[in-house]
């Protein structure tokens, strides 16, 4: 595998696309349903192919990631060359950057000095979608932006 297998409930949120999936397999609901039982090892070998596939079509198209704590956020751009990465600290009990209330206020009060911005870049690898997944096993998650592009006008 060259990601990691989707969880249960992953799996259950696409059960329409898995079951095209299996259907590109030729493989009818009935034929799925007798394999997990008589041939695990194939099942087991079909949920982490299209769990590849998920994670590849996800990646490919990811172009903000965040992980955020009450306290930090990690912010990334993704762009065709580089990986920018936004570092925003705020001092305890002042906001929680995981709330929108949070996010809000941080916005308005970036020059606040309960504030840290840090930034930082980083040129992106040869296999891009594997740099991605080690910042989602980190903690990152896929976003669509509207945030960081935010935050970006307002330091830039």
């Amino acid at each position: 595998m060259k990601y990691t297998r989707l969880t249960k409930e992953q799996f259950e949120a696409l059960q329409e696309e898995f079951t095209r999936f299996l259907a590109t397999q030729s493989i009818t609901a009935d034929e799925w349903q007798e394999i997990k039982r008589s041939k695990p090892e194939v099942a087991e070998a079909e949920l982490d192919v299209f769990s590849d596939l998920v994670w590849e079509g996800a990646l490919s198209a990811a172009k903000y990631l965040e992980n955020a704590s009450p306290e930090q956020l990690f912010c990334f751009a993704v762009q065709n060359e580089l990986i920018e990465l936004i570092h925003v600290k705020v001092s305890p009990n002042t906001a929680d950057l995981t709330t929108a209330a949070g996010r809000e206020w941080l916005l308005k009060n970036l020059k606040d000095e309960r504030v840290v911005i840090q930034r930082g870049s980083k040129a992106v690898s040869e296999d891009r979608n594997q740099q991605l997944f080690g910042l989602v096993r980190q903690g990152a998650h896929i976003v669509e932006g509207s945030f960081i592009d935010a935050l970006l006008k307002v330091i830039n």
